[in-house]
Protein backbone atom coordinates (compact mmCIF):
# COMPACT_ATOMS: atom_id res chain seq x y z
CA UNK A 1 0.00 0.00 0.00
CA UNK A 2 1.04 3.56 -0.22
CA UNK A 3 1.05 5.50 2.51
CA UNK A 4 1.38 9.11 3.67
CA UNK A 5 2.79 10.20 6.62
CA UNK A 6 3.80 13.66 7.98
CA UNK A 7 6.53 14.22 10.30
CA UNK A 8 8.67 12.02 9.73
CA UNK A 9 12.44 13.18 10.65
CA UNK A 10 12.20 12.39 14.12
CA UNK A 11 10.23 10.61 17.39
CA UNK A 12 6.88 9.23 16.61
CA UNK A 13 6.11 10.09 12.70
CA UNK A 14 9.83 8.22 12.06
CA UNK A 15 8.71 5.34 13.98
CA UNK A 16 5.55 4.23 12.28
CA UNK A 17 7.32 5.59 8.91
CA UNK A 18 10.16 2.84 9.36
CA UNK A 19 7.25 0.48 10.87
CA UNK A 20 5.52 0.58 7.20
CA UNK A 21 8.61 0.09 5.64
CA UNK A 22 9.57 -3.04 7.09
CA UNK A 23 6.25 -4.39 6.81
CA UNK A 24 6.86 -3.82 2.56
CA UNK A 25 4.43 -0.57 1.98
CA UNK A 26 5.37 2.23 -0.03
CA UNK A 27 6.43 5.24 2.00
CA UNK A 28 5.71 9.30 1.77
CA UNK A 29 6.96 11.48 4.51
CA UNK A 30 6.55 14.78 4.69
CA UNK A 31 8.59 16.99 7.34
CA UNK A 32 10.19 20.30 7.13
CA UNK A 33 13.39 18.90 8.26
CA UNK A 34 15.48 16.69 5.74
CA UNK A 35 15.05 13.14 5.54
CA UNK A 36 16.39 10.69 8.27
CA UNK A 37 15.73 7.82 6.72
CA UNK A 38 16.98 6.12 3.99
CA UNK A 39 15.07 3.24 2.60
CA UNK A 40 14.17 2.37 -1.39
CA UNK A 41 10.45 2.76 -0.60
CA UNK A 42 10.64 5.87 1.12
CA UNK A 43 10.10 9.39 -0.60
CA UNK A 44 10.91 12.81 1.33
CA UNK A 45 8.98 15.78 0.74
CA UNK A 46 10.90 19.02 2.80
CA UNK A 47 7.86 20.93 3.16
CA UNK A 48 5.99 23.16 6.05
CA UNK A 49 2.38 21.61 6.29
CA UNK A 50 1.14 25.18 6.62
CA UNK A 51 2.50 26.09 2.75
CA UNK A 52 -0.93 24.85 0.99
CA UNK A 53 0.25 26.65 -2.01
CA UNK A 54 3.20 24.35 -1.93
CA UNK A 55 0.97 20.84 -1.58
CA UNK A 56 2.54 19.03 -4.94
CA UNK A 57 0.28 16.64 -6.78
CA UNK A 58 0.84 13.17 -6.03
CA UNK A 59 -0.18 9.74 -6.61
CA UNK A 60 -3.38 8.53 -4.42
CA UNK A 61 -2.43 7.42 -1.53
CA UNK A 62 -4.46 4.33 0.62
CA UNK A 63 -3.42 5.30 4.15
CA UNK A 64 -2.84 8.92 5.55
CA UNK A 65 -1.28 9.57 8.63
CA UNK A 66 -1.10 13.32 10.50
CA UNK A 67 1.63 12.83 12.95
CA UNK A 68 3.22 16.32 12.53
CA UNK A 69 3.29 18.95 15.41
CA UNK A 70 4.98 21.21 17.58
CA UNK A 71 4.45 22.87 20.93
CA UNK A 72 4.41 26.85 21.53
CA UNK A 73 4.65 26.80 17.90
CA UNK A 74 1.51 28.71 16.35
CA UNK A 75 0.36 24.95 17.27
CA UNK A 76 -3.23 26.28 15.97
CA UNK A 77 -1.84 26.74 12.57
CA UNK A 78 0.33 23.41 12.26
CA UNK A 79 -1.17 20.77 14.30
CA UNK A 80 -4.65 22.04 13.71
CA UNK A 81 -4.73 23.53 9.92
CA UNK A 82 -1.86 21.62 8.55
CA UNK A 83 -3.92 18.40 9.54
CA UNK A 84 -6.96 19.40 8.12
CA UNK A 85 -4.43 20.66 4.68
CA UNK A 86 -3.24 17.52 4.27
CA UNK A 87 -6.39 15.17 5.12
CA UNK A 88 -8.44 17.67 2.81
CA UNK A 89 -5.46 17.22 0.17
CA UNK A 90 -4.94 14.10 0.10
CA UNK A 91 -7.22 11.45 2.34
CA UNK A 92 -10.75 13.07 1.14
CA UNK A 93 -11.15 10.48 -2.04
CA UNK A 94 -12.69 7.63 -3.55
CA UNK A 95 -10.24 4.44 -2.97
CA UNK A 96 -8.78 5.76 0.47
CA UNK A 97 -8.40 3.13 3.45
CA UNK A 98 -8.08 5.22 6.10
CA UNK A 99 -6.74 8.59 7.81
CA UNK A 100 -5.24 8.49 11.10
CA UNK A 101 -4.52 11.13 13.51
CA UNK A 102 -2.09 11.24 15.88
CA UNK A 103 -3.61 13.41 18.79
CA UNK A 104 -3.11 13.92 21.80
CA UNK A 105 -3.43 12.79 25.92
CA UNK A 106 -4.16 16.68 26.60
CA UNK A 107 -6.47 17.33 24.16
CA UNK A 108 -8.89 15.25 26.50
CA UNK A 109 -7.62 16.95 30.26
CA UNK A 110 -6.52 20.21 29.29
CA UNK A 111 -3.32 19.49 31.13
CA UNK A 112 -1.26 21.11 28.68
CA UNK A 113 0.17 24.61 27.41
CA UNK A 114 -3.05 26.40 26.04
CA UNK A 115 -2.35 26.76 22.21
CA UNK A 116 -1.52 23.00 22.10
CA UNK A 117 -4.35 21.60 24.28
CA UNK A 118 -6.71 23.66 21.76
CA UNK A 119 -5.08 22.56 18.61
CA UNK A 120 -5.25 18.78 19.50
CA UNK A 121 -8.88 18.88 21.18
CA UNK A 122 -9.43 20.60 17.59
CA UNK A 123 -8.05 17.42 16.46
CA UNK A 124 -10.18 14.92 17.84
CA UNK A 125 -13.07 16.71 16.94
CA UNK A 126 -12.20 16.77 13.06
CA UNK A 127 -11.39 12.80 13.31
CA UNK A 128 -15.19 12.87 13.47
CA UNK A 129 -15.84 14.60 10.62
CA UNK A 130 -13.38 13.10 8.53
CA UNK A 131 -15.00 9.62 9.61
CA UNK A 132 -18.07 10.83 8.23
CA UNK A 133 -17.50 12.01 5.19
CA UNK A 134 -14.81 8.61 4.40
CA UNK A 135 -17.32 6.34 4.91
CA UNK A 136 -19.40 6.11 2.15
CA UNK A 137 -15.46 4.86 0.73
CA UNK A 138 -15.89 1.70 3.22
CA UNK A 139 -12.46 4.09 4.54
CA UNK A 140 -11.89 4.93 8.78
CA UNK A 141 -10.59 7.49 10.43
CA UNK A 142 -9.29 7.66 13.85
CA UNK A 143 -6.94 9.28 16.36
CA UNK A 144 -4.46 7.65 18.43
CA UNK A 145 -4.33 10.36 22.12
CA UNK A 146 -0.91 9.27 23.60
CA UNK A 147 0.01 10.50 26.94
CA UNK A 148 4.25 10.10 27.60
CA UNK A 149 6.04 8.98 24.79
CA UNK A 150 10.16 8.18 25.34
CA UNK A 151 10.83 10.73 22.16
CA UNK A 152 13.58 13.48 22.18
CA UNK A 153 11.24 16.02 22.48
CA UNK A 154 10.45 14.91 26.33
CA UNK A 155 13.76 15.07 27.38
CA UNK A 156 13.30 17.95 29.74
CA UNK A 157 11.34 15.78 32.11
CA UNK A 158 12.97 12.05 30.93
CA UNK A 159 16.35 13.28 32.54
CA UNK A 160 14.61 15.80 35.41
CA UNK A 161 14.58 12.94 38.23
CA UNK A 162 12.51 14.91 40.37
CA UNK A 163 9.78 15.67 37.21
CA UNK A 164 10.23 11.80 36.17
CA UNK A 165 9.63 11.05 39.89
CA UNK A 166 5.91 13.26 39.81
CA UNK A 167 5.05 11.63 36.30
CA UNK A 168 5.28 8.30 37.16
CA UNK A 169 3.50 8.95 40.49
CA UNK A 170 0.19 9.66 38.36
CA UNK A 171 1.07 6.89 35.91
CA UNK A 172 -0.31 3.39 37.37
CA UNK A 173 1.69 1.76 34.91
CA UNK A 174 5.20 3.50 35.85
CA UNK A 175 6.65 4.05 32.43
CA UNK A 176 6.02 5.61 29.24
CA UNK A 177 5.24 4.25 25.58
CA UNK A 178 8.10 3.40 23.18
CA UNK A 179 7.99 4.93 19.98
CA UNK A 180 8.12 1.28 18.82
CA UNK A 181 4.38 0.98 20.93
CA UNK A 182 3.02 3.80 19.08
CA UNK A 183 4.11 2.04 15.32
CA UNK A 184 2.17 -0.91 16.13
CA UNK A 185 -0.87 0.71 17.45
CA UNK A 186 -0.72 2.91 14.10
CA UNK A 187 -0.43 -0.22 11.94
CA UNK A 188 -3.24 -2.07 13.68
CA UNK A 189 -5.30 1.16 13.67
CA UNK A 190 -4.93 1.79 9.63
CA UNK A 191 -4.02 -1.77 8.21
CA UNK A 192 -5.92 -4.50 10.64
CA UNK A 193 -8.64 -2.41 11.35
CA UNK A 194 -11.65 -2.12 8.91
CA UNK A 195 -14.49 -1.27 11.20
CA UNK A 196 -13.48 1.18 14.45
CA UNK A 197 -14.25 4.40 12.80
CA UNK A 198 -14.67 7.84 14.62
CA UNK A 199 -12.86 7.14 17.41
CA UNK A 200 -10.01 9.06 19.63
CA UNK A 201 -8.66 6.41 21.55
CA UNK A 202 -6.76 7.64 24.37
CA UNK A 203 -3.81 5.32 25.57
CA UNK A 204 -1.83 6.95 28.36
CA UNK A 205 -0.96 4.43 30.51
CA UNK A 206 -4.19 5.22 32.90
CA UNK A 207 -2.60 8.21 33.09
CA UNK A 208 -6.14 10.01 33.05
CA UNK A 209 -7.70 7.22 35.05
CA UNK A 210 -5.74 8.02 38.00
CA UNK A 211 -8.49 9.06 40.91
CA UNK A 212 -8.88 8.05 44.08
CA UNK A 213 -11.92 7.12 45.40
CA UNK A 214 -12.78 8.90 48.70
CA UNK A 215 -15.23 7.51 51.41
CA UNK A 216 -15.55 7.22 54.98
CA UNK A 217 -13.36 3.71 56.19
CA UNK A 218 -16.11 0.79 57.00
CA UNK A 219 -15.39 -2.60 58.99
CA UNK A 220 -16.18 -4.28 55.77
Amino acid sequence: MRVLITGTSSGIGKGIAEKFLKEGHNVTGIDRKDASIQHKNYTHICMDIRAKEQYPELEPFDIVINNAGVQNEEDIDVNLKGTIGITEKYGIRPGIRSVLMIGSASGHNGSEFPEYVASKGGVLSYTKNVALRIAKYGAVCNSLDFGGVLTELNKPVMEDKALWDEIMEQTPLKRWMTVEETADWAYFMTVTNRFCTGQNILIDGLEAGNAHFVWPETDN
